[in-house]
Formats: structure tokens, C-alpha cells, sequence
């Protein structure tokens, strides 16, 4: 197909606030891919939510009851009130968008949502997706009594947003279970990227992880289509590179990413470069010193070694020395079940461990499992076999 061209001079923000304002408005079918999403929740959310929902995946899929969830790009609040049902009365849901028409949208129905499903748990918070530190109402409150109208205003306003960030953050740190997002990272500008990712790590408490959903590309997006205000707002030449997605996780500090879903099919294909939705699920826990206990763990297979995302490898079938951080990662979710674990005969106190050489491919002595005495040979008697000598 052949590219829109660009006939106005707005920014791709412009672009994405006047279009997606619109768009709470009127349904427009060209944003995003149509999804299809879990369980029977949708009976709960008034039609004219459904009507204005723009997305790509469903990211409700992964997260738990009793959990806090913070949806990045809520818009008219459909994720938010699937999630508000999936995490039940003990959980909490928060909505964070930037849009005032879709934040209005998605407010409107809070109480009569909270009433179809017998308890409210949710709420929507006004705000930069990568910017979750500045509540953007209280700027509003700010402006409405002192408008800026001079440079000395502006600077004025500037200290307030600074003051707001440490004193009364939209989300603060380390109070969120798992973070969610359907189609919206893609429309942040590109100089504002490592700052978003950075702002999805520092909400989530150790142990969170993300659970985004967003169009990717399999090939760069040339930067004259990146300029095209149109495509950008539209979820397409704002895209990811499929593998710089993943990377951007990684670098943000994340592990264990996982592609949970990814579509087969591509949603659109602009000048022969494919545009897909995948959804990635990114942990948060790896971070805090490695100390050494003598323990390993053992790579169950099927491949014959795997690198994790600080270059350990692990051999199939092996003793690999680990550090405790890691010996009790390797049992939560993703890696859960891929790994035997094998405690040391002598256990090290926390308190008195020295700190772990985290060179890589370091093996465990069976000795340091077995202890000295179990060199010498095990009685008969002691074995698997029965007094009759059979075995099984």
C-alpha cells in the first residue's frame, strides 16, 4: 500500500491529542486491531465504552486476583474496568491517561460499573504515561489560579512541577503488582522512550512485572514515515522493532522477557514492512547484592545450555553455581519449574555470606551438595533395591 502523505504541520503529539479526543467521541475503526477479550466481563461496561475502544491485545489475561494494577493509556477505561473484575474486590485498578475527552469518557461511568458488579475498586488518574510521577489535575488546579503569562510564570510553574513530583506523585514507587498497557507505548515520541520504560520499572513493587500489549514492526521505521503525524497517531510508524522492543525491557532493568502472544498475521503491512501485535510480559527483582550460600541449580532441558539476561549460562543436566538472588528467582514465574534446585549439605547464614564471583558457567562440586562424608561407598541396604535384591 502506498503511504499517506503529510498534509498539516502538527506534531505527532498534536496528532495523537486531537485524534484520540476525537475518537472518544466518534468510533474510528482505523485505530489499532479489533481483540478479542477474556472471560465474560465485557456485560459489566456501558456500550458507549466498548464503542470507543482502541487496542491491540488484552493484557487482562495476566494479571491476578487481589492485585494492583496500573493500565499506562487508559482511555475510555474498557481495560480498566475488565481489570477492576479480573483482580476482584480485593484488588485495585488505576487508569492513567493524558486525554481529557477520553478521561471523561471513562469517569463518567465508574459508579454505574462499580454498581453492575457489586463493588468499585477502580479509579483515573490524569497523567504522562512517561511522566507517572506529575499529576497533571493538579497542574490544571495550578494554572487555573496562576496562568502563566510570563517567562517568570513559567519558571514558577516549572519549580511546582518539580515539587509535585517529589511530594505528591501520581504513582508512586513500588506500589504496583503488575502494569498493563494495550497499544499506547508506541505513540510516545521516540526522546521520551528510556524515560517511559524507566517510569514502568521505579512503580513496580520488587517482584512486579509488565504486561504490555503494542504493535511492533519487523523491519526499522524510516524516520520520514516517523514524521507522518497521521501514521504515528494511527499506531503504525511509531512502532517498535520487534527485537528493540524486548531490548528496551532489558535495559530498563527488567528479566525473563517473555513474548506471551504474537500475531501471526500482520495487522498492516506500509511499504512492505509488517506491523503485528505482540504482548510482552517483563519481571522486576533481579536488582540487590549476590551473595554466596553454595547453592546451584540444575538446567532441566530440552536445550543443551541457556544464557539468561546477565549472561549466566546454564548447561543441561549440570551443577551451576548461583548466587541466593538468583537461586530464589529461578522459582518464581517465568523460569519456574526449568530448574532443579540443589541446596547445599552446609547451609551459610545470609548474614555471614561472602559476596558471589558471578563469573559465568562456574560449577557446583557435588562434594559441596553430598558433604565430606559421603565419599565412602552406601551400604547395599540403603540403596533403592529390596532385601531380595530387586529394584523398582
Amino acid at each position: 500500500m502506498s503511504l499517506l502523505k503529510v498534509a498539516d504541520p502538527l506534531t505527532t503529539e498534536d496528532a495523537v491529542a486531537e485524534r484520540y479526543a476525537a475518537a472518544a467521541q466518534v468510533r474510528e475503526a482505523a485505530l489499532c486491531c479489533p481483540v478479542s477479550y477474556a472471560g465474560d466481563y465485557l456485560a459489566a461496561i456501558p456500550q458507549e465504552i466498548l464503542e470507543r475502544d482502541y487496542g491491540c491485545g488484552d493484557p487482562s489475561r495476566h494479571v491476578q486476583p487481589g492485585e494492583t494494577v496500573l493500565d499506562l493509556g487508559s482511555g475510555g477505561g474498557k481495560l480498566c474496568y475488565i481489570l477492576s473484575q479480573a483482580v476482584g474486590p480485593q484488588g485495585r485498578v488505576i487508569g492513567v491517561d493524558c486525554n481529557p475527552e477520553m478521561l471523561a469518557l471513562a469517569r463518567k461511568y465508574r459508579d454505574e460499573v462499580a454498581r453492575r458488579i457489586g463493588y468499585g475498586n477502580v479509579e483515573f488518574r490524569h497523567g504522562l504515561i512517561q511522566d507517572l510521577q506529575l499529576d497533571l489535575d493538579r497542574v490544571n488546579d495550578a494554572l487555573g489560579r496562576h496562568p502563566v503569562g510570563s517567562t517568570a510564570d513559567w519558571m514558577s510553574l516549572r519549580s511546582l512541577e518539580d515539587r509535585l513530583r517529589q511530594e505528591a506523585p501520581l504513582v508512586a514507587d513500588g506500589s504496583i503488582d503488575c502494569v498493563v498497557s494495550n497499544c499506547v507505548l508506541n505513540l510516545v515520541r521516540q526522546q521520551d522512550r528510556r524515560q517511559l520504560f524507566a517510569e514502568i520499572f521505579r512503580v513496580l513493587k520488587t517482584g512486579g512485572r509488565a504486561a504490555i500489549s503494542d504493535i511492533v514492526a519487523d523491519e526499522d521505521v524510516p524516520e520520514h514515515h516517523q514524521r507522518n503525524p497521521q501514521l504515528w497517531s494511527g499506531c503504525v510508524s511509531g512502532a517498535f522493532r520487534e527485537e528493540a522492543f524486548l531490548r528496551a525491557f532489558e535495559d530498563a532493568g527488567f528479566h525473563g522477557m517473555t513474548v506471551a502472544e504474537r500475531q501471526a498475521t500482520p495487522w498492516r503491512v506500509v511499504d512492505g514492512i509488517e506491523f503485528r501485535s505482540v504482548t510482552v510480559i517483563a519481571y522486576k527483582g533481579k536488582q540487590g547484592p549476590c551473595l554466596d550460600r553454595n547453592q546451584a541449580v540444575i538446567y532441566r532441558g530440552p536445550f543443551k545450555k541457556v544464557e539468561d539476561d546477565d549472561g549466566h549460562v546454564y548447561y543441561r543436566g549440570e551443577r551451576m553455581a548461583v548466587c541466593d538472588k538468583l537461586y530464589r528467582l529461578v522459582q518464581r514465574d517465568p523460569y519456574a519449574g526449568q530448574f532443579e534446585l540443589v541446596a547445599p549439605h552446609d547451609e551459610v547464614p545470609l548474614e555471614t555470606a561472602p559476596t558471589f564471583d558471578c563469573r559465568p558457567a562456574a560449577r557446583r562440586p557435588p562434594q559441596v551438595t553430598k558433604g565430606p562424608s559421603a565419599v565412602q561407598n552406601s551400604p547395599a541396604e540403603d540403596a533403592c533395591c529390596s532385601p531380595n535384591g530387586t529394584c523398582g
